[in-house]
């Protein structure tokens, strides 16, 4: 699967072997008006390939200086498309960083107890998993 550069957003496809997850790290910036244009075939390309490897996607965003109100509503279509589909969805964030606290924590509500999302916090110096 290729990475995505659109603008001043790249989200770089870090493919690894099974059991371990798809890993999508997004780094610049979202802030093209519409951005579900962009992500939304993207997205679908990531779910197809977590489906057929049989494995999560896990999303860091602890690198990505912005993204726009539009961007938030692009991630919940993710998350309930992931939801439809069985796939596991791990959201890394930097807690550290207040626009990341905010917007992440407020996704908490798409929790469901299923153990599809998980929105996992870390300090900007902690190490990846």
């Amino acid at each position: 699967m290729e990475s995505l550069k659109a603008g001043d957003l790249v989200i770089e496809v870090l493919q690894a072997l099974p059991p371990e997850p798809l890993r999508l790290v997004w780094r610049g910036k979202s802030n093209e008006r519409n951005p579900s244009i962009l992500l939304a075939p993207f997205f679908a390309r990531s779910i197809e390939e977590a489906s057929q490897r049989g494995v999560a996607i896990e999303m860091h965003f602890e690198a990505l200086d912005h993204f726009n109100s539009s961007t938030i509503t692009a991630l919940i279509q993710l998350i309930q498309d992931a939801r439809r589909r069985g796939i596991g969805l791990v959201i890394v964030y930097d807690a550290s960083v207040k626009w990341q606290r905010l917007s992440f924590e407020a996704l908490r509500v798409f929790s469901k107890g299923d153990g599809l999302l998980e929105l996992r916090a870390r300090a900007a110096a902690e190490p990846a998993a």
